[in-house]
């Protein structure tokens, strides 16, 4: 049974802007030739459709943008005196988190900061149960476990006030 092949247009301008980028020239031909290379690229490996339905929230985003900031320069601060400081026995751990939406975009915008953050990885993301596994660095116990998960759902909460859309609201209320 064949499949039902939609051209998205987005994605095809998309990967003509980055052909014409990628050899630093902007003549018609070249944009044609890139343009061509982007249509078998869209027909000979298409890719599901993406829903997005977002909205942007400029106060929460900014909000979002700076509490990242933030986390980012004092966790690198953290890194580098485990790292630099006396020799210890540092401890790591793989922290399981269950996300609160449903949304494929919060989960991924979610991993990515999070390993933006020094001192922590992302080692699988379980889209069907909303769970991410992150490697944490320099966490001693069970109270090291849950203050890393309940910066992750802190993370989530800031994506989704920034982000979201009703339905993301609506999931991540407590019941």
């Amino acid at each position: 049974m064949p499949r039902h092949r939609t051209l998205q247009v987005p994605v095809l301008l998309w990967l003509t802007l980055v052909w014409l980028m990628l050899w630093r020239d902007f003549s018609l031909g070249n944009a044609a030739f890139g343009f061509v290379v982007a249509l078998a690229v869209c027909l000979f490996f298409p890719l599901p459709p993406l829903r997005m339905h977002l909205r942007v929230r400029p106060l929460p985003l900014a909000w979002l943008v700076l509490r990242f900031l933030w986390d980012v320069v004092v966790s690198s601060l953290l890194v580098a005196r485990a790292t630099l400081g006396p020799t210890k026995n540092l401890r790591n751990a793989v922290v399981e988190v269950n996300l609160k939406t449903p949304s494929d975009f919060v989960l991924t915008v979610v991993a990515e900061m999070i390993c933006l953050i020094p001192g922590s990885l992302a080692v699988e993301a379980r889209r069907s149960t909303h769970t991410l596994f992150f490697h944490a660095f320099d966490v001693r116990d069970e109270a090291g476990v849950e203050v890393f998960r309940q910066r992750v759902l802190a993370q989530e909460r800031r994506v989704v006030k920034a982000f979201g859309t009703r339905i993301d609201h609506l999931e991540e209320a407590p019941a």
